[in-house]
């Protein structure tokens, strides 16, 4: 598998006026009361833009994002695998930078955390999420729940036991919940 994406095309924009008003004001809220060359500025701030808005239409916006994705047959054998080591960094990358929260439905959170705010609860779902990729990524998560292991009645074949099923079965269930958080909540996985 290769895949390379591209960053989003820009746009010109004019941003003169704005920075000058943070270099000297330190701030984007400005009063209302400008100086003459404040205003000065602002205007010819807008006329600016109109022009870099004609180069915008005619060349900047008929550009899209280059992606190219090139599939080998054997990355569909196990894709679920596959895309495991993939999602990973990216749901961390996203949960280290992310700028906003979505609207998480209390039922999706334990109790505890359904009277919290937003970000909480989509600070847990993001954790559920990233820990069922990690445990997707373990080939053999199982064993943690298997016994010794024992002969077989013809003593050429051998079997492990098992010693906790019950264990086995809550960890599957939350990896199933992380999956399941992640389908639901698809689109919102954005900065």
């Amino acid at each position: 598998m290769k895949v390379k994406i591209q960053n989003y095309p820009s746009r010109l924009t004019c941003n003169t006026h704005t920075n000058y008003m943070t270099k000297k004001y330190g701030y984007v809220d400005w009063d209302d009361e400008q100086t003459k060359f404040e205003n000065c500025l602002e205007w010819c701030d807008g006329r600016l833009q109109n022009f870099y808005n004609i180069f915008n239409r005619l060349w900047f916006d008929r550009r899209q994002q280059k992606v190219s994705v090139h599939i080998d047959p054997w990355d569909t054998w196990s894709m679920d695998c596959t895309l495991a080591p993939i999602i990973i960094p990216m749901l961390i990358q996203l949960k280290k930078t992310k700028h906003g929260a979505p609207y998480v439905y209390p039922e999706d959170v334990p109790d505890k955390l359904r009277p919290t705010n937003d970000f909480d609860r989509w600070d847990y779902v993001l954790d559920e999420m990233i820990w069922a990729f990690e445990q997707k990524c373990r080939d053999h998560w199982e064993q943690d729940y298997y016994g010794p292991y024992n002969k077989g009645k013809d003593e050429t074949f051998g079997f492990f036991e098992w010693t906790d099923d019950k264990g086995r079965e809550k960890h599957q269930q939350k990896m199933s919940n992380g999956f399941r958080l992640f389908g639901k909540y698809y689109e919102n996985l954005w900065d």
